[in-house]
């Protein structure tokens, strides 16, 4: 497993716990989403994967080894981060956004220049057309894009997705998903999203396991989260859409 928490608990200062006795373990080339209510505990597990927080009890393993024995920096470029606010370097052309962390990791610039064009290319912003712009210059989604290219530039096994798509419009929110799943048939990740939505989780994902009280009380296919009776978990899948006034969607199929 490229990704495992085993029993592991967390908790800020003076506080109840976020996660309580948590297991959860992610394989090679699997997408994830995390679901559930804010303060549930998604964003966390997310810190823990990459090393920003340490667990008071438990372990958690990347690439089979506990993150506390992994230099910091090293584990954080080994996994590309997509944030829901994207924040490119706004002085610093696309294209040099691509190229920091393998400019990081001292790549020599020829390689990098090569890595940041296929994977501008890759998410369909063309670097002989895009490479030179700046941020300010592309839409929210473009933005968007390019966030996902940067978490891919040094080749990671893994990337995190916190909220990635949470700030789109519904109709470039939909985009994204498609092309989401296009880059993801192309680079094979293991991917963990964090998520608010149902919907978006069970279009993604290999998997959805959804939170409640910092505790994983379902972890299973879409379909089957979709059926599942757990009044826990039906409060996310009652949420989706209705459909021609019929009721809540019960099944979403990422291949529709």
């Amino acid at each position: 497993m490229l990704l495992e928490f085993d029993r592991v608990t967390f908790a800020f200062p003076g506080q109840a716990p976020v996660l309580r006795d948590f297991t959860l373990s992610v394989g090679s080339g699997e997408v994830l989403s995390l679901l559930g209510r804010s303060g549930a505990g998604k964003s966390t597990i997310l810190k823990l994967t990459n090393g920003l927080l340490t667990p008071a009890g438990g372990s958690v393993r990347v690439e089979g080894r506990d993150t506390r024995e992994w230099d910091r920096i090293h584990l954080r470029r080994r996994i590309g981060y997509v944030l829901q606010e994207v924040a490119l370097f706004p002085h610093m052309t696309l294209q040099q956004n691509v190229e920091l962390v393998p400019m990081l990791e001292g790549w020599p610039p020829e390689r990098r220049q090569t890595r940041a064009a296929q994977l501008l290319d890759l998410v369909g912003l063309p670097a002989a057309t895009y490479g030179v712009r700046l941020p300010r210059e592309l839409s929210g989604g473009q933005r968007q894009r390019v966030g996902v290219a940067r978490a891919l530039a040094a080749d990671p096994p893994m990337l995190l997705m916190d909220e990635p798509f949470g700030a789109l419009d519904p109709l470039t929110r939909a985009e994204m998903h498609r092309e989401f799943l296009r880059i993801q048939g192309t680079v094979r990740k293991t991917v963990v999203i964090v998520t608010h939505d149902p919907g978006e989780a069970l279009v993604l994902s290999d998997r959805v396991g959804i939170l409640h009280q910092g505790q994983l009380i379902a972890c299973d296919g879409p379909e089957e989260i979709a059926r599942s009776r757990d009044e826990r978990v039906r409060v996310f899948m009652d949420a989706l859409p209705k459909v021609a006034g019929v009721g809540p969607a019960s099944h979403v199929s990422r291949f529709d």
